[in-house]
């Protein structure tokens, strides 16, 4: 549940310290709950302010023996990005210093933001559409400057703009339609029978030439190879079965099982992967010179590693690195996420400090996060440059679909002079798909599944 009346705060800027950090606020009383803790000089009543000003002052918080310079930036009434007032804290970029503003802030009232929330409220409020929305993910996900332009594109209305011109056509056309409903008795010609195909023609060929786009972007990243590599019997099977669901691999004690390597299609929330399972890498076998079966698996298992585009590298809980896993955890052109199995051991010394996701495929310790940095990864390698963010084709390439073949239907009953009603009837499916696009028509989950994917801040 979503809710709009509570003011919400978090750290705005990113993680790590900096010359400039920043605190937001969003919802009805941001200013009252900073009025404890932020003085403004020269002295102003902050309730006082109806223009969005910038107001420097110093903060007195709790822990801190001197006052805090500041800036306060106020948007007191609904010209904002989340369509309330909103108050941003500009000061040093120290992270202990943000929190502390933080915790004030919830003190005087707040509540901390869920991830996505800010963006969420913009969207809620009608300040951005949803796939504005999945843009701003796709700006803070982005990796080079082919995604910062399609992501920015997108935000900047590159797909709200004619989506919402299209569907204000369709609904213009239903209108017509349903009028004539109404006056049926009157013999009034409120649409001829040729501007009906016309529009239903034109609106068609924009709903196909969308469709593709996206679905050209989506495809892209059904062709990401996600490879899982480590030595044998560090678990990569067992962690296989446990992603897709079910038994795709056969698991077993015995170091060596998997001989060739298996494929299979990971449905991430929608987004598609080829997720693949890769011989054990031995040693022995790599200084052997004896043409066997064993080494032929060992050579498909380099070639998967290598033309990856993602590699989960499987390190076991409680074993020490050995020289080749050392030498591929720093490996910066493989790049791969580091996983430790087996976790679902009750104690395990820690070998390896780097950043990685403890995993158990007997207690699905780890799934999710492992999941989500999976997906992650996917939407980051996700093929040729586009003008919207893979996020958004995947989601909207099924909605675009059906709206596509509710509008043939349409024509098809125009070109025959079926009754109106059939063709209104259509129009009306069509628009419910194209509202789905543009997040007129939505679900709490799917909300949940978009912005849960946001950073805290937002």
């Amino acid at each position: 549940m979503h809710l709009l009346d509570e003011t919400i705060v978090a750290v705005a800027s990113p993680p790590g310290g900096a010359a400039r950090g920043i605190v937001r606020l969003s919802g009805p009383e941001p200013r009252s709950c900073l009025e404890h803790c932020f003085r403004p000089d020269p002295f102003v009543h902050l309730s006082s302010l109806t223009r969005p000003t910038a107001v420097p002052g110093f903060l007195s918080l709790a822990g801190f023996a001197s006052t805090l310079p500041c800036t306060l930036y106020l948007w007191p009434d609904q010209r904002s990005y989340t369509g309330q007032p909103v108050a941003e804290v500009h000061t040093f970029g120290s992270p202990p210093l943000l929190e502390a503003i933080v915790r004030a802030a919830c003190s005087g009232g707040a509540r901390p933001a869920e991830p996505g929330e800010f963006t969420l409220r913009a969207f809620l409020a009608g300040r951005i559409d949803l796939t504005q929305a999945e843009a701003v993910l796709g700006v803070i996900d982005a990796t080079g400057s082919a995604e910062l332009d399609a992501a920015l594109q997108q935000l900047a209305g590159g797909l709200a703009g004619p989506l919402r011109l299209l569907r204000d056509n369709l609904l213009e056309l239903l209108a017509h339609l349903e009028a004539g409903f109404d006056f049926a008795d009157e013999d009034l010609p409120f649409i001829t029978a040729e501007d009906l195909l016309r529009q239903l023609a034109a609106a068609t060929a924009h709903v196909d030439q969308l469709g593709k786009k996206l679905a050209f972007r989506g495809e892209a990243a059904v062709r990401v190879r996600v490879v899982l590599v480590g030595r044998p019997n560090t678990g990569k099977s067992s962690l296989f079965n446990a992603l897709l669901g079910h038994a795709g691999a056969m698991v077993s004690d015995r170091p060596g099982t998997t001989r060739d390597y298996l494929t299979a299609e990971l449905d991430l929330d929608g987004l598609k992967c080829q997720l693949i399972d890769t011989a054990g890498i031995e040693e022995r076998l790599l200084e052997s010179n004896a043409a066997t079966v064993e080494d032929a698996a060992q050579d498909i298992s380099h070639e998967q590693l290598r033309t990856a585009h993602i590699r989960v590298l499987c390190l076991e809980a409680g074993r020490e690195l050995d020289a080749w896993e050392r030498e591929k955890v720093q490996d910066r052109d493989l790049n791969p996420i580091v996983v430790l199995t087996k976790c679902d051991r009750t104690e395990f010394p820690r070998t390896y400090t780097g950043p990685i996701l403890e995993t158990s495929a007997i207690t699905c310790l780890g799934m999710h996060k492992l999941k989500e940095a999976i997906r992650a990864a996917v939407l980051r390698a996700g093929g040729p440059q586009a003008d919207v963010v893979v996020g958004t084709a995947v989601r909207c390439s099924e909605s675009l679909r059906l709206a596509a073949a509710s509008l043939d239907r349409a024509c098809e009953a125009a070109r025959a002079g079926i009754g109106e009603e059939l063709i209104a009837t259509e129009v009306r499916i069509a628009l419910s798909e194209l509202g789905k696009v543009a997040g007129a028509v939505y679900t709490e989950d799917l909300l949940d599944r978009i912005f849960s994917r946001f950073c805290i801040g937002k």
